[in-house]
């Protein structure tokens, strides 16, 4: 840590390969926890020298002799470990093999059960599993430390990072609540004004929002999914223009869009029509866009069957409540009877047959 510090990079690799040596040498569980801190010194000393790939091969060495000694925080550490090296180099296959083979401990610390979250979060979200990813994001905020330090606070900016472009890339807004807080009102600007360009569909704030703050992005590894984001950009604009307009010629949509390439116009509408995002036709012949009338849909069965459906998880949620105050777990073991009245109880089993037993005799 010393030397970490004190920004001596080469002898802090050189510091943390000797502690690694003598670790291996040595089989406690009640070195588990150091060893733990020395992985992750040993993977952050290599990652300030940039030679994170070098520590690849050590790692999982290191890594299968944690799991068959049933070392828990290790193996925990080095997991989060093996995909922060994989996604340091943008190797995301191999990140996402390894969480195919690997599994993590169940009695894990909550801070390395976030980190591993928020690794498998931006896995999946650059493998355009946008619904898995989300899931794995919500979690990790959840078990995020909540606390004021720096590395607290950096951890929960990153994890919002993630989740806000996983959100926009999912069509949804995300919540403004994060943003406004005074620790994270500064840092989450650039994301907000990201948000802000895909709920209007302007790409004209986009662009600038990118070229604004591309190396900030380029920094969090987020500016492929931002470039992503385009596309859903061109959606909003076309869907707000459908509902202002019944009948709009498509030259028109892409001088309000600021297409770069307007001839692509037809093409784009043609997708989002086919996706369900617009309610529209296209008349090709005037090259125009034709808006549907939107229908009332409380006329439908649509309203019935989503109040049909919040009723019936109303109701499971009071029956799973009513079965749970009756049968309380493990209510059944106290009254589970001990070693000698089992023994008795078939004493007098044996008893009471050869009873009858008798009396079947004397009859006879």
């Amino acid at each position: 840590m010393l030397l970490i510090d004190s920004k001596a990079t080469d002898a802090a690799v050189a510091c943390s390969r000797t502690l690694f040596e003598r670790l291996g040498t040595w089989n406690r569980r009640t070195l588990d926890l150091l060893s733990d801190r020395i992985f992750y010194f040993m993977s952050w000393a290599h990652e300030r020298a940039g030679s994170l790939d070098t520590l690849r091969s050590p790692l999982l060495a290191a890594y299968r002799t944690a799991c068959l000694h049933h070392n828990t925080p290790g193996v925990a550490q080095l997991l989060n470990l093996l995909l922060r090296n994989y996604l340091h180099y943008k190797l995301v296959d191999q990140a996402d093999k390894l969480l195919a083979k690997a599994s993590f401990p169940e009695n894990a610390p909550n801070s390395q059960l976030a980190r591993f979250l928020y690794y498998q979060g931006r896995i999946k979200a650059l493998q355009l599993e946008y619904s898995d990813a989300h899931r794995c994001l919500l979690q990790a905020t959840r078990k995020a430390p909540q606390g004021t330090g720096t590395k607290a606070l950096g951890f929960r900016l990153a994890v919002h990072k993630l989740l806000t472009i996983v959100q926009l890339l999912l069509g949804t807004i995300p919540e403004r609540a994060f943003f406004r807080e005074p620790n994270s009102k500064g840092p989450m600007r650039p994301y907000l004004k990201l948000v802000q360009a895909v709920r209007l569909g302007d790409l004209g704030p986009f662009r600038l929002a990118m070229e604004e703050h591309q190396a900030l992005f380029v920094a969090d590894g987020n500016m492929s999914l931002v470039v992503r984001l385009r596309q859903n950009v061109i959606r909003a604009g076309l869907r707000n223009i459908s509902l202002a307009y019944s009948h709009i010629s498509l030259r028109e949509v892409a001088t309000k869009l600021q297409l770069d390439h307007p001839e692509d116009m037809e093409s784009i509408a043609a997708k989002a029509i086919r996706d369900g995002v617009l309610e529209a036709t296209i008349d090709h012949k005037t090259g125009t866009l034709l808006s549907k009338e939107q229908g009332d849909v409380y006329a439908t069965l649509e309203p019935g069957a989503a109040f049909h459906k919040r009723i019936t998880f109303c109701l499971n949620l009071h029956n799973d409540a009513v079965k749970a105050m009756s049968y309380p777990f493990d209510a059944h073991k106290d009254q589970m009877p001990d070693a000698d009245t089992i023994k008795e109880r078939q004493r007098e089993e044996q008893e009471l047959a050869q009873a009858l037993a008798e009396e079947d005799d004397d009859d006879f």
